[in-house]
């Protein structure tokens, strides 16, 4: 019997990632994402997968970010009781990413319930930071480049996308067949991390597609942030830059490290990195030398650059300075977490700066500012935005179309079929266009829900 591959999220969409493999009556799940974005995707989360928990033999994981990972503790808590593979890497930071990710679903439920906006009564989470904990305990570290057994006589190796910390491509063997996973895709001039390694061979491949209708700017981010800030600090304004917690926020550190190390901004200009999450993975980098670009030096001074807010109360300190500043929040589309307070503070200003640092889901609050529009809407709230608003492209931790194109080509040959994944739907079918007319290889854009075999 053949093996078959169901999507399951990241299919139409460039997030809640899940790919279900099957084969003679074992499942695995490469990936397990949450749905970002519109509210129609974000109820997705709720919905029971079609697959009963407790019938999925493995999960392997491409990399830690949430859009991959986050599901994790609504399939334990659902009954999954198998290992969930993943680079060392990717290992600690679901230790950072998956708990936080609980506490800050309680903490907007509390809010919500607190001061009445939401429809539901009582406003519930999608799982607790309890919940996350208890699915830490079934993470299996794999070495990058080695090949490990998730299931009885299904084979796995796991190699370098690039993109943050441990993130992988897979490369999969079951029933005679070689599937490869790119998992997201880092660029080759990445700031921060090494470049990917070139694919394997492999029969079918899946391919993400974030930015593949788009080609990022030549302009890197010390000459696109530099001037964005010294602009500010002449005026006195505060700037609210939402990161995500793991890749940009280190990114933006870096590069305002350089910036000040250059000259080009006051050395008293206050940085403050207001984010339990991002604080503890920039830690990491010390930890993983290897899989980035940084010196010893460099990660030093990308750790000493900002204050490091970790308690509520230090959050809420920020309150009462005056500008200028610049606030490093999470989330990095503004779906939730702290940077919400501080958008809700300072958008009223004309002084002020919010600075998007890469891509922004449609139906996400950091797609709402983009967009220009007037209000913007936090706690239940229209709140008024008269600050600047800027989206810096040189920030993307993702490879562009070109870079897409370029990784596939240096397969040994032609796969027999390419499925455009982890997208939205205009990006998914114009690199789909692209591999079926400029390197002539079998394409399609597969719909959520749907069934293919392999």
């Amino acid at each position: 019997m053949s093996a078959t591959i169901t999507f399951l999220g990241g299919a139409d969409t460039v997030t809640g990632s899940k790919y279900l493999i099957e084969h003679n009556g074992q499942r695995l799940l490469v990936d397990c994402g949450l749905f970002q974005g519109y509210k129609q995707l974000r109820l997705r989360n709720w919905n029971p997968l079609p697959v009963p928990a407790k019938e999925i033999d493995a999960v392997i994981l491409t990399h830690a970010h949430l859009d991959h990972s986050g599901y994790l503790p609504l399939l334990v808590k659902d009954g999954y009781t198998g290992d969930i593979h993943g680079t060392t890497g990717t290992c600690d930071l679901c230790r950072i990413l998956l708990p936080d990710s609980g506490h800050i679903q309680e903490e907007d439920a509390f809010f919500a319930n607190r001061h009445g906006f939401s429809k539901h009564s009582p406003a519930l989470p999608l799982y607790t930071k309890q919940d996350a904990l208890d699915s830490l305990k079934q993470l299996r570290a794999e070495k990058q480049g080695q090949w490990f057994e998730p299931i009885r006589g299904w084979k796995a190796r796991l190699q370098p996308a690039g993109h943050i910390l441990g993130a992988s491509s897979l490369l999969l063997e079951v029933a005679g067949r070689r599937i490869l996973f790119s998992g997201d895709l880092g660029r080759p001039d990445d700031t921060l991390m090494n470049p990917p390694e070139p694919p394997p061979q492999a029969d079918t491949v899946l391919i993400e597609s974030t930015y593949g209708d788009r080609q990022h700017p030549q302009e890197k981010l010390f000459a696109e942030l530099g001037p964005l800030l010294q602009k500010l600090a002449k005026r006195g304004g505060v700037a609210v830059v939402p990161v995500f917690a793991v890749g940009r926020a280190q990114a933006v550190l870096h590069t305002i490290a350089q910036l000040k190390a250059a000259g080009e901004l006051p050395k008293s200009l206050p940085i403050f990195l207001d984010s339990p999450m991002a604080i503890h993975t920039t830690a990491l980098f010390e930890r993983h030398m290897g899989e980035h670009r940084l010196s010893l030096a460099e990660v030093h001074a990308m750790d000493r650059v900002a204050t490091m807010l970790e308690t509520p109360e230090q959050s809420k300190s920020l309150a009462a300075r005056h500008g200028p500043m610049v606030i490093l929040a999470a989330s990095g589309m503004a779906t939730g977490g702290r940077v919400l307070h501080h958008l809700a503070n300072y958008v009223g200003d004309h002084r002020n700066m919010v600075i998007l640092t890469g891509y922004q889901a449609p139906g996400t609050r950091g797609a709402t500012l983009a967009s220009g529009r007037n209000t913007v809407r936090i706690h239940g709230q229209d709140v008024a935005v008269r600050a600047e608003v800027v989206q810096i492209e040189s920030a993307s931790a993702h490879a562009d179309g070109n870079q897409l194109l370029s990784w596939l080509h240096k397969m040994p040959s032609a796969p027999g079929q390419i499925y455009v994944v982890h997208g939205e739907r205009e990006a998914s079918d114009m690199l789909r266009q692209r591999i079926e007319h400029e390197i002539k290889w079998r394409a399609v854009v597969p719909e959520m829900g749907s069934v293919w075999p392999l």
